[in-house]
């Protein structure tokens, strides 16, 4: 699996969402790589990486336990998007030991998926993409930010992005959630249509001492369209969650 390392310090471990890469995250990388050691994944069969995409979370949580042992990175904050989201609770549940805490943006405990991106995906995947990328972002964010995001994703072959929404729809924590015991941060976009602000608040209310932020004007791809708002929140339960720690 492809692995970026920048700066030093506590690592957090950023993991991207169905159909994503490391690009996914470069506001943050830009801006946390100033303190501490920020690491980008991608996962089996997505950007850089080799192998094969999987159409199981526990697929997932398993190459990305292997790859941040192979590197000697934990314990780490993980901070996963969607699907890298459920990667991130999985590993919480599976390998607690190998983690700080858990940054939970715009997922769920459950995460069905809409039937025409599974049945369309594999017979055409440029319009099933341009229908994930539209219901993806608020409709206030520049169309020229949706496009360079549009293009991104049409870089993933069909298989992939039918893979990842196949994890993403037998995914179910409903239940498990109370076995999290780090401190976790749960970031939604309020108008987020893939994965709307209840599941968020589910997330917050279930997993013991869960905080919730709420970032106003944004869709599902809330670290891409409002970052700024993202990073502070992020960063204040850093801070947070150390100084109880002390």
């Amino acid at each position: 699996m492809n692995i970026e390392t920048y700066g030093r310090g506590i690592p957090i471990v950023f993991i991207h969402g169905a159909g994503g890469s490391t690009l996914s995250w470069l506001a943050q990388k830009a801006y946390f790589e100033k303190t501490n050691l920020t690491v980008l994944i991608d996962l089996p069969g997505h950007g850089r990486s080799d192998g094969k995409s999987s159409g199981s979370i526990e697929a997932y949580a398993r190459a990305v336990k292997r790859t941040l042992e192979d590197n000697g990175i934990g314990p780490a904050y993980i901070a996963g998007h969607s699907m890298g989201g459920a990667v991130a609770m999985q590993m919480a549940i599976s390998y607690p030991g190998l983690l700080k805490g858990l940054i939970l943006i715009g997922t769920g405990a459950r995460l069905k998926v809409y039937p025409e991106i599974l049945e369309g995906v594999l017979e055409d995947k440029e319009k099933t993409a341009r229908m994930i990328v539209d219901t993806a972002f608020s409709a206030s964010i520049p169309a020229a930010l949706k496009e360079r995001v549009f293009a991104e994703y049409m870089k993933n072959d069909a298989r992939t992005i039918f893979d990842d929404f196949t994890a993403c729809d037998s995914f179910n924590l409903m239940g498990s959630l109370e076995a999290i015991r780090v401190p976790t941060l749960v970031i939604c976009g309020a108008d987020d249509r893939f994965t709307p602000p209840k599941y968020s608040r589910y997330l917050a209310e279930t997993i013991p001492g869960a905080r919730l932020a709420l970032v106003e004007g944004t869709g599902h791809m809330v670290m891409i369209e409002k970052p700024g708002q993202v990073n502070k929140a992020i960063e204040g339960f850093l801070a947070a969650s150390m100084t109880d720690d002390e």
